[in-house]
C-alpha cells in the first residue's frame, strides 16, 4: 500500500522515470522551453529547479553534482555559463508552466514549461507596463508641482500689507457712523465779503 505517498510515478519504474527527467530537463536548459503533458511538467519542475539553484554556486564540485543529474556536458554548460547569471538575484521559481490544450489521442493535460527569466516578450510586456505606471505618476506630480509654483508667484505678487493696518480699516468699516446711511446735504455757499450798497440798506 503507498498511503501518505504523494510521489508521482508516471506510471514507471525507477530507472525508466530517472532516465526521462534527466532527458527532459537537458532540453528544457538548452532550449529553454519545451512541450509536454502537466503532470510530467510537474515531477520535471521538483527535479529541475534544485539544479539550478545549485549552478548558482560556480564550483568544480557543484558542476560535478548537477552533472550526475543531467549526463550530458552540454546541457551542464549552458547552465552554468548562460542560464546561473540571468537567475542570480531570483530566490527560486526559475519555470513556469502554461496549460495549453489537450491531446487529441487520450485527452492528456498538456502544457508549455519555461525558463521565467528566457521569455523576451513577457519580460518586454513587464517592462513597458511599470514605465507607463512610472510615466503617469511623473505627470501628476509635475501637475502638482506646477499649480504650487503658481500659488507661490500669486502671493508673491500681491501687496503686502501689515496686520495694524488691516485691523484699522475693519474697525472704520463697522463704526455706527459709516454703517448709518449718509444725509444728503446741500453744499453752503461760501460767504461773500459785505458791500457798501448792503451797508446802506
Amino acid at each position: 500500500m503507498r498511503h501518505g505517498k504523494k510521489f508521482n510515478h508516471l506510471g514507471r519504474k525507477k530507472g525508466h522515470r530517472e532516465a526521462m527527467l534527466s532527458n527532459m530537463a537537458s532540453s528544457l536548459l538548452t532550449h529553454k522551453r519545451i512541450f509536454t503533458t502537466t503532470a510530467k511538467a510537474k515531477a520535471l519542475r521538483v527535479y529541475v529547479e534544485p539544479l539550478i539553484t545549485k549552478s548558482k554556486d560556480n564550483t568544480t564540485h557543484s558542476r560535478r553534482v548537477v552533472f550526475g543529474y543531467l549526463q550530458s556536458k552540454d546541457a551542464v554548460n549552458e547552465l552554468f555559463t548562460a542560464i546561473a547569471p540571468k537567475v542570480a538575484d531570483r530566490p527560486g521559481g526559475y519555470t513556469r508552466i502554461l496549460k495549453t490544450h489537450n491531446r487529441l489521442g487520450d485527452n492528456a493535460d498538456m502544457c508549455m514549461m519555461e525558463l521565467v527569466d528566457f521569455n523576451e516578450a513577457m519580460l518586454e510586456a513587464k517592462s513597458s507596463k511599470t514605465s507607463a505606471k512610472s510615466g503617469a505618476k511623473r505627470t501628476r506630480r509635475g501637475n502638482k508641482t506646477e499649480k504650487l509654483a503658481d500659488k507661490v508667484k500669486e502671493t508673491t505678487d500681491t501687496p503686502v500689507v501689515e496686520d495694524s493696518a488691516i485691523e484699522d480699516a475693519v474697525v472704520v468699516e463697522n463704526s455706527p457712523e459709516n454703517s448709518a446711511p449718509a444725509a444728503k446735504t446741500k453744499k453752503a455757499a461760501p460767504k461773500k465779503a459785505a458791500t457798501k450798497k448792503d451797508v446802506e440798506k
